[in-house]
């Protein structure tokens, strides 16, 4: 269901063309130092794929992709979820080495999205992957590259602000680590979205782990789509957000799956029926690198670095009637 939340007293930093050219400092800034941080080429990327190669994202089990009719190539196409999967078999087909990775641009249709402050149906990030050894897949791997990516973000925000000092926005470079089991236990009686904002109103700057399988309530932190992050080493990257008073989740992000987990995972989810696609048999079977990536999120960035209390400030997407005539009572300007 769709809402909405109007911070008291908000006033927009930044003009629109002020805020323009501020999207555009960040992305260049961002992008770079990103790659320069894990080794990273940019490439092309798709935005939709034939299902039948099991290369589009299922994400949480529950979300149909947008699908049309190419009478050209005689099939359905789905317009992506998120391109875990295709990254990997770029890495692939590319002969990337260990020690190095690519990213793109990401653009995708979450047409049953409910709309708020944080979330459209349209969705814009940067997608990473990178090939890995078999000894760096382990947890202590995993958190130097959230700190890496969280030292980017807080460069970003040092550009930005250099730019514009009058948006005035701090964030904890430091960041704190805790598992789903974890979370959990601590506060045992509110839902998993609750916990998050109260261990990040706290912290500051998060990092929740093992995101997937089953806790002891017997019932997971949130769900993960069984064949592209191991569920033992995966998590999302959270910050407290004053203006809105809640926890914004900027990338959820993963060591991938080895055949090994795989096939667990696919058989706690009951999808067996991907073991005969072709990216899952060549995982399978171990032919494709190991490696580590992830999803960052471009408007959520935007968002988050400018103090902007609604996603739409930052990107132009639709939205509903009511979202519409609040935010222009409110002085909020949808692009």
């Amino acid at each position: 269901m769709n809402s909405i939340y109007i911070p008291k007293n908000y006033k927009p930093s930044l003009t629109l063309y002020q805020t323009q050219n501020a999207i555009a400092i960040i992305k260049r800034s961002f992008q770079d130092t990103l790659a320069a941080a894990l080794n990273l080429k940019r490439v092309s990327a798709p935005l939709f794929v034939d299902p039948a190669t099991g290369l589009n994202d299922n994400l949480n089990g529950r979300e149909p992709p947008v699908s049309f009719d190419t009478p050209a190539v005689n099939i359905c196409a789905e317009v992506v979820h998120s391109l875990a999967k295709w990254k990997r078999m770029a890495l692939y087909r590319y002969s990337f080495r260990p020690g190095k990775g690519l990213y793109t641009d990401m653009n995708a249709i979450r047409r049953d999205e409910d709309l708020d402050n944080l979330h459209s149906i349209y969705v814009d990030q940067w997608d990473w992957e990178k090939v890995i050894t078999k000894r760096e897949r382990n947890l202590d791997y995993l958190k130097q590259t959230v700190q890496a990516i969280v030292t980017c973000i807080c460069h970003t925000l040092d550009t930005v602000s250099a730019h514009y000092p009058q948006v005035r926005m701090s964030i904890r470079r430091e960041v704190s680590f805790i598992t789903a089991q974890e979370l959990e236990d601590c506060y045992p009686d509110v839902e998993p979205e609750q916990r998050e904002y109260l261990y990040a109103k706290e912290h500051g700057t998060v990092f929740i782990m093992k995101i997937g399988g089953k806790l002891r309530s017997g019932r997971p932190h949130s769900g993960r789509a069984p064949d592209y992050d191991d569920w033992e080493l995966n998590g999302d990257i959270i910050f407290y957000y004053p203006l809105l008073d809640c926890a914004m989740e900027i990338s959820s992000m993963g060591i991938r799956v080895d055949g090994k987990a795989l096939d667990r995972q696919l058989t706690l989810s009951n999808c067996n029926e991907r073991r005969e696609l072709l990216f899952h048999r060549l995982l399978l079977k171990d032919e494709l690198p190991l490696s580590i990536g992830g999803g960052i999120g471009q408007s959520r960035m935007c968002m988050l670095l400018l103090n902007k209390a609604h996603i739409g400030e930052v990107q132009s997407s639709i939205w509903d009637e009511r979202t519409m005539d609040e935010c222009s009572q409110a002085g909020i300007v949808l692009l």
